[in-house]
């Protein structure tokens, strides 16, 4: 699995991928924190990391698109497939890859806590709740956009699937509001991972929130290793 992780994390900052992602993350995030907290000598992130909500949505697809669609466009999977290491350890090391970099553009609202910090004092639990809460969100995404990666080989459909995935993700709310059926308008808010999401940013930790962006990567990453047990057998 480790090495996996180090050739995922090779192939990223070898090609534009993780230069191109770290720039739009840090300009975007960088955009909101000047908007919303140094233009208004304002201390409170809350309104950065819900405004980043949308852009992790587009972000984490470019992150993921390669993962395993290049491997089947290049015939390299069959390497993969057939090599000693588990499904479990090559679908891990390939998410890990993904969110490590990922982790490092999140590492950016650390620096930003800390310009705060010299001018006042910054809520500190709002912080450590978002931080936690962004990298679980990205988990979820990356856990997903694998699994859509997985079932083809073109990165450009990789992609566009993953921002589809996220434009419905952004507008549960608004599908929500507008279904007549109450039980099917109930389980896609339960499902809306803008609520579990904005709980972190206001500084609220909440077991049921961690457990539902757990459960959802453990999910994906399970039928992402299906998608290649299936294959490996025939």
């Amino acid at each position: 699995m480790g090495a996996i992780l180090k050739r995922e994390l090779g192939s990223f900052f070898n090609s534009a991928i993780a230069y191109v992602v770290m720039a739009v993350f840090f300009f975007f995030s960088g955009y909101f924190f000047y908007v919303f907290c140094l233009s208004y000598d304002s201390a409170n992130l809350t309104y950065v990391y819900s405004n980043m909500f949308f852009i992790i949505l587009f972000i984490v697809p470019i992150i993921t698109m390669k993962s395993f669609s290049e491997e089947k466009r290049q015939k390299t999977d069959q390497a993969l497939l057939t090599s000693p290491t588990s499904l479990f350890q090559i679908v891990m090391g390939k998410f890990l890859g993904a969110f490590v970099l990922y982790a490092i553009c999140c590492a950016v609202f650390i620096i930003y806590a800390l310009v705060i910090s010299f001018f006042t004092a910054p809520d500190w639990s709002v912080i450590l709740c978002t931080t936690i809460g962004i990298l679980l969100l990205g988990g979820a995404l990356i856990a997903i956009d694998i699994f859509i990666s997985s079932l083809t080989e073109s990165q450009v459909i990789s992609a566009v699937a993953g921002f589809a995935i996220g434009i419905v993700i952004y507008l549960m709310s608004n599908f929500t509001s507008s279904i007549p059926f109450a039980w099917l308008a109930s389980i896609l808010e339960t499902v809306n991972f803008l609520n579990y999401y904005q709980n972190f940013t206001y500084g609220v930790l909440r077991l049921s929130d961690v457990v539902f962006f757990l459960s959802i990567i453990g999910l994906f990453l399970f039928f992402t290793i299906r998608v290649f047990e299936k294959k490996r057998w025939s």
